[in-house]
């Protein structure tokens, strides 16, 4: 298991670093995290993003962190402390208990792993990995928009001198 940045505490945020996305969990304790996995049971839990887009289903499992976490890096993020007050410790793991071997609805951009784990720790799913990527999104598709109204007034302006230059002859 790759290391963490401090030791987690029960109820604390857990993110995990995967390649292109972030995965989140919810520490319980005793090493263990609950967090969404793909459905089918024989898919590993790093694979749960990818899998669960096509099934928009996911399950919650109780797994150890270390298993959860595989070669990866991970560390607590309870970065929603500051705008959120957090439940109580007891009603987070007891709340996160019911959940346990549960089918849930999976959707990347509002039901995703992320807001499954704020959900219990904050009564309110939240989730600042989608609103980044909408915002990243939109802002490349701003720039290209922008580019390619710059480039045609560039072109007009550039034709226009080319008309008058015409006229000229």
């Amino acid at each position: 298991m790759a290391e963490g940045k401090c030791h987690p505490q029960p109820g604390d945020l857990i993110e995990i670093d995967r390649p292109l996305y972030q995965h989140w969990a919810l520490y319980m304790g005793d090493g263990y995290v609950i967090n969404v996995t793909p459905v089918d049971e024989g898919a590993p839990s790093l694979s749960v993003s990818t899998t669960s887009i096509f099934t928009r289903k996911a399950k919650v499992k109780k797994q150890l962190l270390k298993d959860v976490v595989g070669n990866d890096t991970w560390h607590v993020n309870n970065k929603y402390d500051r705008s959120r007050t957090p439940r109580p410790v007891e009603e987070i793991i007891r709340c996160a208990e019911q959940w346990i071997d549960r089918e849930v609805p999976y959707d990347v951009l509002y039901e995703n792993c992320e807001h499954f784990v704020t959900e219990l720790r904050y009564g309110e799913g939240v989730s600042d990995q989608v609103r980044k990527a909408v915002i990243g999104t939109i802002a490349a598709v701003g720039g290209i928009i922008l580019a390619g109204l710059a480039t045609a007034v560039v072109k007009g302006l550039s034709g226009d001198s080319s008309r008058r230059e015409r006229k000229h002859y």
